[in-house]
């Protein structure tokens, strides 16, 4: 019996200790780039069990290293566990990264090698939580950085610990009670073995612990009686400064638009790429229920079973004139949804696997993918689509009445909305004759009024507050949907079926190549999170729905034409401007070059003194020689490296090669930051030049360094590349 309560008792501290760590790992994945966090939960799980057993060490040591070197092999090695190629990659990584420790280029650590880290970790805390818990019982310390853990995580990031810090209390009361019972028994000499209900001594400690937990839950609470620590260390930092938004969010798309508001934390994981003719907004779904705070979709149904051959969804008549385009789209493993993205027009899919469904909602246009009955993301797939280009007469004149069903679905407004928003609304399209124009009204009021986009610092409307009515006369700074929101309950206020549409923008131009469902050469764009997006559909009878674009910053894809489009001149100058303005904020680096040479030339003079003139004249010529060289260093170093690199065709030829060119582009002013990627540093460099070689080159590089790919074959490829952007940065 005394063993038994012992091991019950050990085995209860040491539950509840592994339980707090779980809420240390609970926020990886909002507040880091973790995609899943699972496989450390299921890691430390096997760690903490092994630890429990106290079996010896010679044996517990390879059962964790196998649980370890399994997990790591199934994220991120190709080649078969333990075998002589397997070990040379983890061999090559250790050694890869060690170096970027001596150099103390902590961001050049590779995920497996940080991944292989975490996890050791988790193998050490097995082991300490034992000895704290169990042997030691001193777990006041543990409980208390868990709070503190808890607390910062909710305040600084984008981690919600409302629920973190109720659980971590509960289970701390259960440890400190359960520690502080033992230490009596053993104080006042009393064992385990007179303790035939030992469960009698328990329940004061869990009634306790369980009315003291839900009074503090159900009791009222005062409103925060500090001011928010975050705006206060944003402005004493050089940040935002005062303001806030109470919620932060991580940016990207979901699906619960209920509570709209709040700031955004962005994210740049990759979501898709798209090979497409031009820029394309990839729609998802559209809602049609605005409440106040936010969007619900009450026309979810009805769902039909589609063909993939022939989509009949259309959201605009055959009176538009199309153009057949073909795009392919290629999902990532960080695309959370289980939905198609797909541009206007959509008629047709090519290569969709033949056991997948698709299903597609009717009124919002959501395209479900389901494998059996479950919904399922489909990687790659081609698109057949009809690109519209819509007529300004067209549009001017679609005057005819709404059908009833458009007018039900489209106009609805909450009782409660403030008439300073229905007369706002009026007094914009009160010149405008037509429902294009008026719509253009509208979409053109928030770049002309004041409105500012941001997304940080965007308030949440309060519980008596309108969202719209917010943004429109309070705040007027937010994002997209603050935008968009606004848009359509403006129109939807003046009588014009409107609806709020959720997307993703065309993302980045990384390249051209060709289509191979398509033979013809396409942009390939880059989609991340970071992309997500919500825009505006208008309705016009015997047209359908017109896309628009109300947040400022953004340019309307869709394609309008008339006889004389000077609109559509006025929108490519103002893009032309727009996309010069990031150059004329970068340095010149021939400018400070020259500036270097007149300071460096400056420092350099005779001697007057007759008797050693020929001394002086040999001195100031080699200090003017060394000065010179000093100066175009890297104009005479790279002839010389460029002509030794067409020899030498040796992958540890290409590293230097690679690592010459980052020296030599942060000495011309693009300084790689330490919290850049090679890849986000390579855009800055191909943004700089206005190219895409950066980013080809840096593919290579990365497939030699992390993959062990040899890139012999393409070396006349890749000494191009090298060559073209070694002359771009001494240009």
């Amino acid at each position: 019996m005394l063993e038994r309560h012992s091991f019950i008792y050990k085995l209860t501290l040491y539950i509840i200790g592994f339980l707090l760590f779980c809420e240390w790992l609970r926020p990886m994945e909002s507040i880091s780039h973790t995609n899943d966090v699972r496989v450390f939960f299921v890691y430390a799980t096997f760690c903490f069990f092994v630890s429990f057993l106290q079996i010896q060490w010679w044996l517990s040591i390879p059962l964790k290293g196998l649980g370890m070197a399994f997990i790591i092999d199934g994220l991120y090695i190709a080649e078969r566990i333990f075998s002589r190629d397997w070990f040379s990659v983890i061999y090559e990584q250790i050694v890869f990264n060690i170096q970027m420790i001596q150099g103390q280029e902590w961001w050049q650590m590779t995920p497996m090698f940080r991944s292989l880290l975490f996890l050791i970790l988790l193998w050490l805390m097995s082991y300490l939580l034992y000895y704290w818990f169990v042997v030691a019982r001193r777990m006041f310390i543990f409980v208390l950085l868990t709070l503190v853990f808890v607390t910062v995580t909710d305040t600084f990031t984008v981690s919600d610990g409302k629920w973190a810090i109720v659980r971590t209390f509960v289970l701390g009361m259960i440890a400190l009670g359960f520690s502080s019972f033992a230490k009596e028994m053993e104080k006042e000499s009393i064992s385990f073995r007179g303790l035939h209900k030992a469960q009698v001594w328990a329940l004061p400690l869990l009634a306790v612990i369980l009315f003291s937990s839900a009074a503090a839950y159900a009791s009222p609470k005062l409103a925060p009686q500090w001011p928010d620590p975050v705006p206060y260390l944003e402005s004493a930092t050089g940040g935002s400064g005062p303001g806030g938004s109470g919620r932060t969010q991580k940016v990207g798309y979901g699906e619960d638009d209920s509570r709209l508001g709040g700031s955004f934390v962005q994210d740049d994981t990759r979501v898709f790429r798209a090979t497409a003719d031009g820029d394309r907004y990839w729609r998802i779904e559209s809602k049609d229920t605005y409440t106040g705070k936010g969007w619900e979709d009450t026309l979810e149904e009805p769902v039909a079973s589609m063909d993939p051959d022939n989509i009949t969804y259309e959201t605009f008549t055959d009176e538009v004139e199309v153009e057949e385009q073909r795009a392919m789209i290629q999902m990532t493993n960080n695309a959370s949804f289980r939905k198609l993205v797909y541009p206007y027009g959509l008629s047709s899919l090519l290569e969709y696997p033949a056991k997948y469904e698709l299903r597609v909602h009717e009124n919002t246009g959501e395209m479900d993918t389901i494998k059996g009955d479950s919904p399922a993301k489909v990687n790659t797939y081609v698109l057949n689509y009809d690109f519209p280009s819509f007529e300004y007469d067209q549009l001017r004149k679609a005057d005819a009445e709404d059908p009833a069903e458009i007018r039900e679905k489209y106009l609805q407004l909450p009782d409660d909305l403030p008439n300073r928003v229905r007369n706002l609304a009026s007094q914009i399209v009160e010149e405008e004759d037509n429902r294009y124009d008026r719509a253009k009204a509208v979409e053109s009021y928030f770049s002309s009024n004041g409105f500012e986009y941001s997304t940080t610092d965007v308030p949440v409307p309060e519980e008596n507050e309108d969202y719209v009515d917010q943004f429109l006369f309070d705040s007027q700074i937010g994002y997209c949907d603050n935008f968009s929101t606004s848009m359509v309950v403006l129109l939807r206020s003046e009588g014009i079926p409107a609806r709020w549409v959720k997307g993703f923008t065309s993302g980045e131009r990384i390249d051209a190549q060709e289509n191979p469902y398509s033979d013809e050469v396409q942009n390939v764009y880059e989609v991340t999170s970071g992309n997500a997006h919500s825009w505006v559909e208008v309705y016009f009878p015997e047209v359908g729905w017109v896309p628009f674009e109300p947040t400022k910053g953004f340019t309307n894809n869709a394609d309008f034409y008339s006889d004389i489009d000077s609109e559509a001149g006025e929108d490519m100058n103002a893009t032309s401007e727009e996309e010069n303005t990031p150059e004329d904020n970068m340095g010149n680096p021939q400018q400070q070059m020259e500036e270097e040479q007149e300071s460096g030339d400056a420092g350099v003079g005779g001697s007057s003194d007759k008797s050693y003139t020929w001394l002086w004249v040999t001195l100031t010529a080699i200090l003017v020689t060394a000065v010179i060289l000093y100066i175009t260093r890297f104009r005479w170093m790279s002839a010389l490296l460029i002509r030794r690199y067409r020899k030498n065709k040796d992958e540890d030829t290409y590293e230097k090669a690679y690592h010459y060119l980052l020296k030599l582009l942060a000495h011309k002013g693009l300084k790689r930051k330490p919290e850049q990627t090679l890849r986000d540093y390579a855009g800055t460099v191909d943004r700089h030049f206005q190219t895409n070689e950066m980013r080809r080159l840096t593919n290579h590089y990365e497939r030699l360094v992390y993959r062990n790919e040899s890139q012999s074959s393409q070396w006349p490829k890749v000494t191009e590349l090298w060559e073209n952007l070694i002359k771009k940065a001494l240009s």
